[in-house]
């Protein structure tokens, strides 16, 4: 990188005519104890860090956001938005906090309320503005002069200038900016000998000037800025690099930056609380807990109003969010009646696993208003256990792992054609099938992933999406399911096995079998608290005709006692290769 330098005073013309912030900065949080340890540092000759800029050319200007630096400080204040038309741009990348504080400090104030006084109270807060006490020896300051910022020249915020006295005198920092050519230094210098006290003495009068001529050195000869000009107009590499150069602090994420973005560009209100107060509804508040992201509403978004799907800054145009902003409501509609769905059928945030395998759910759900799949309607039921269906293959084969944007363009695109078409607005599950299937993608459950499954055990969250694939046609409304161990664990304990004197062989041949696939089964949460730890044979008698097929259980009952619980789990297990090869001999839900 080649780095350059600048004075402060040459830098401080360019804020808000050419260098402006970013919509993805943060706002300004330093005090102004904070504002007067920087102004000392300089004062002492320390460095205060590189800056990073970014020089924005013509074509990138009308896509970015400019915003102007705060001079005059006060609590909960906004940047003010401005035009980028006309101007060379030069936005900051790295360094707002100190360049903002400069300029408090030079042209600026900072408003503050009278310690122990009410925040309500108007009359509490005053607009103070920097001076600096030029009789003030910081090489002597005392001990206890000294700020825990470790503060020794004489700085600090006044309303109005203090009074001048033998001991002190006051100079507003910001006035050395009108002093910028030794020529009128010189008469400053002069000017303010004449304006101190006669009982000034000379040592004093020599420090004012010291002081004086220090103060002119840090903001108009030393090279005090380094900085870095970053010229790509790639906005992922400006904002990579923006990540990069705060990651001191709180990191901020791609979601928090578009998000400061978005809120910049979105008319109506802010977007930031529309969209995080919209991820917090569905989250906590569809009865069901659901893990949704800012990343996967954002993504979301660009997947539904038909954007390219590429989750980056380049896609989320001026253009790109007005369109949001104008289908928020339908948005958030198909969003929600998705997870709606998904809740109903028990996935929740703890099995769902893949996010991006819902999009094309999400989009259907855009593209068919009149229905939200809450009703009793054929048609909704339907097409919900076709998108169910859909569902948990391509969950279980992990169709969207890795490089997904394919994957989700190749199924929004079906969609969107098979409703073109299409008489019947059905959710083309089959289509989809075929489409990922041609892309080279694994695109449902075949014989490799039935033994993949089978390997599977209680307390992982794929486990239910196996039961739930192998419980196909169940009702899902009205009830809650449960994972249960067919032979129940109590039964499998080690010490109650080894209390049957059986070989330690068997027992962990017994062991390695209780939490198999083969083992577990989905019961309704009133026939799972029935049977609690009743051995299988007392309690499945009386049970109905159908309930052997529905849980496929061997017919042979002798088998269904935890000494032959790996006979059982491998009878079983074949009942469960041929209950998935119906599934997909028929091809659809």
């Amino acid at each position: 990188m080649a780095y350059a330098s600048s004075t402060i005073g040459s830098l401080i013309n360019d804020v808000n005519r050419t260098h402006f912030l970013p919509a993805i900065q943060r706002p300004f949080v330093w005090s102004s104890n904070q504002v007067i340890a920087l102004f000392d540092s300089l004062m002492k000759g320390y460095p205060i860090s590189s800056f990073m800029f970014w020089a924005v050319d013509e074509a990138t200007k009308a896509e970015v956001r400019c915003y102007k630096f705060l001079e005059h400080y006060k609590p909960d204040i906004r940047n003010e938005i401005t035009s980028a038309e006309g101007r060379s741009v030069v936005l900051v990348l790295d360094g707002q906090q100190r360049l903002t504080s400069l300029l408090i400090g030079l042209r600026g104030t900072f408003l503050e309320k009278a310690k122990g006084a009410r925040v309500s109270n108007a009359s509490a807060w005053s607009a103070k503005t920097l001076f600096i006490d030029l009789l003030k020896d910081a090489d002597g300051a005392d001990e206890e002069d000294d700020s825990d910022l470790g503060v020794t020249y004489g700085l600090s915020f006044h309303d109005r200038r203090p009074a001048n006295t033998a001991r002190h005198h006051w100079f507003k920092v910001g006035t050395i900016l009108d002093y910028e050519t030794e020529d009128r230094l010189e008469a400053l210098i002069a000017r303010i000998k004449s304006e101190l006290s006669e009982k000034v003495g000379s040592v004093e009068r020599q420090l004012a000037e010291d002081t004086i001529r220090q103060l002119h050195r840090v903001i108009w000869q030393d090279q005090a800025i380094n900085f870095y000009t970053e010229t790509d107009q790639s906005p992922d590499r400006v904002l990579d690099i923006f990540v990069r150069a705060n990651d001191g602090g709180t990191k901020l994420s791609k979601a928090d930056l578009l998000m400061s973005m978005i809120t910049s560009k979105w008319s109506s209100g802010s977007a930031r609380e529309d969209i995080l107060g919209f991820v917090d509804y569905v989250n906590r508040g569809l009865g069901a807990p659901n893990k949704v992201t800012k990343d996967f509403v954002l993504k979301a978004s660009l997947v539904l109003c038909d954007f390219d799907v590429t989750y980056n800054v380049r896609n989320f145009t001026s253009d790109t969010i007005a369109e949001i902003e104008r289908n928020w409501s339908e948005i958030k509609r198909a969003i929600e009646n998705t997870f709606r769905l998904l809740n109903r059928h028990g996935l929740v945030a703890d099995n769902l696993g893949s996010l991006n395998a819902v999009l094309p759910l999400t989009y259907y759900l855009y593209n068919t208003p009149d229905f939200d799949f809450r009703g009793s309607s054929e048609f909704e039921r339907a097409n919900g256990a076709e998108m169910h269906y859909w569902l948990l293959n391509s969950l279980i084969v992990g169709a969207f792992s890795g490089n997904s944007d394919q994957t989700i363009t190749l199924t929004r695109n079906t969609i969107r054609d098979h409703l073109r078409i299409a008489r019947e607005r059905s959710f083309p599950a089959q289509k989809l099938f075929d489409a990922v299937a041609r892309s080279g993608r694994i695109a449902q459950v075949d014989a490799h992933a039935i033994e993949t499954m089978l390997e599977w055990e209680y307390g992982k969250p794929r486990t239910f999406l196996a039961l739930s694939l192998l419980y196909h046609g169940i009702d899902w409304s009205g009830s809650t399911w449960h994972i249960d161990h067919i032979i129940p664990q109590a039964e499998a304990q080690k010490s109650v096995l080894r209390g049957r004197n059986l070989a330690e062989h068997h027992i962990q041949d017994i062991l390695n079998s209780v939490n198999r696939l083969g083992n577990l089964q989905l019961l309704r949460s009133d026939e799972n608290i029935e049977k609690g730890a009743l051995p299988f044979r007392s309690w499945i008698t009386g049970r109905r005709v159908d309930f052997y097929d529905q849980h496929m259980i061997p017919e042979r009952l002798d088998m269904c006692d935890v000494l032959r619980l790996p006979e059982f789990v491998a009878a079983r297990e074949k009942l469960i290769r041929q209950r998935v090869s119906n599934l997909l001999g028929m091809g659809k839900a």
